[in-house]
């Protein structure tokens, strides 16, 4: 599954960094955008996260990242750089940013500034928090946000302990790049239905809140509330993947017929004798005691086992993979997911696909993360500017 050419005709500007921005312009990038990356001669902090690099400034988040961008080392602190940047946006459809509002004020790069500069530019700002509120301008990064979000306190609840926990992966600048990544094509339809700037504010806090109440809303959503927030099939520390001979399985017999199934297939009918069990009504209130019943059962047997048997019987079931066995999943495997390539300085590499496919549209093979300010010369030579030789 490589890039489409879908957006080749979109120019983006980006300053933003780290992860939120980035994976929005990553996916942007994917499906044809010509992103120009704008970073300090440092490079965006994240070149240097994750584990150690094979070369300084090229760390394996930037490696997935920043793939597909061309990057262009620039101090906004020169003349050449404010000029520079300045052109960029000239001939962008978009330029966006994660800098502060004091920040972008001191780069002379707010959005009525902007505007002088390209009159029908999509401005986007990824943003901590919504400029209408009181915390507008606050910095904001995953944890914080992942703190107040409530995210936190999900593990507590379904572990049964008090002490709030972030979710193991940056959940929230992934989430919040990808209501980024809506935007800006929404953005993009306007800015051409009508010719006009569009300003668009993407605030972390409030997407966070927003994905996170989709269901964990439940009962507080109505007023008065007729029951608490929180879906309770999420806290039911029962459904979670069951020990087998070999590894471990999930199951999700979301029926009641297909409960009754599962239970033949593991040659445990006898079970729904049990007083508590015997009859759909008490299954449905006695779901929790139900998984308790079943999970023995799959000891008997190995993971592969219990996949074909509950596949056979349409019963959805999986494997509980780790990280460590996604590359040999066969699913992920047949369809090219992961595909080996070979970096110019850094060696082979692994790169994963662009998930969403375009068909019938032209593809194109996507470039890979590039060194800071790898096309700092001939994107300003595309600008018209005179390459200093320092920069040569």
């Amino acid at each position: 599954m490589p890039a489409t050419t879908i957006l080749s005709d979109i120019k983006i500007t980006d300053m933003t960094t780290a992860m939120f921005g980035p994976y929005c312009t990553q996916t942007l990038a994917d499906m044809g955008a010509d992103v120009i990356k704008v970073e300090p001669p440092f490079g965006d902090m994240m070149r240097y996260g994750g584990k150690p690099a094979k070369t300084k400034g090229m760390g394996p988040m930037h490696m997935t990242i920043n793939r597909g961008k061309r990057s262009v080392a620039l101090d906004q602190k020169t003349e050449l750089g404010k000029e520079a940047t300045r052109r960029l946006i000239e001939t962008s459809d978009i330029f966006i940013h994660n800098v502060r509002d004091s920040g972008i004020k001191r780069l002379n790069l707010t959005f009525d500034e902007v505007q002088e500069i390209k009159k029908d530019i999509v401005y986007v700002h990824c943003t901590g928090f919504s400029s209408q509120g009181p915390y507008a301008g606050r910095p904001a990064f995953d944890d914080i946000i992942q703190s107040l979000s409530g995210m936190t306190s999900l593990i507590p609840r379904l572990e049964g302990d008090e002490q709030p926990r972030c979710l193991p992966t940056m959940i929230v600048d992934k989430v919040a790049a990808l209501h980024a990544v809506y935007a800006v094509l929404a953005a993009l339809r306007e800015r051409d239905k009508t010719g006009e700037a569009v300003f668009v504010e993407v605030p972390m806090f409030e997407c966070a809140t927003h994905f996170l109440l989709e269901d964990h809303f439940d009962g507080a959503v109505f007023e008065p509330p007729v029951d608490d927030f929180g879906f309770k099939r999420s806290f039911d520390r029962t459904l979670q993947p069951m020990k087998t001979q070999d590894g471990w399985i999930m199951i999700a017999p979301y029926s009641d017929s297909r409960w009754v199934k599962a239970f033949e297939v593991l040659g445990a009918s006898h079970e729904l004798e049990d007083e508590q069990l015997n009859d759909k009504k008490k299954r449905f209130f006695n779901a929790p005691y139900m998984h308790q019943r079943i999970q023995p059962y799959f000891a008997t047997n190995t993971t592969e086992h219990w996949v074909e048997a509950f596949s056979e019987a349409q019963i959805p079931a999986s494997r509980a993979n780790t990280l460590d066995d996604l590359q040999d999943d066969p699913h992920l495997k047949a369809t090219n997911f992961f595909q080996k390539r070979e970096h110019l300085t850094e060696g082979d590499y692994w790169e994963i696909q662009p998930p969403v496919r375009f068909h019938n549209f032209p593809e194109k093979e996507i470039s890979p993360a590039p060194h800071i300010g790898e096309h700092t010369e001939s994107v300003l030579e595309e600008l018209g500017i005179e390459v200093a030789p320092n920069l040569k």
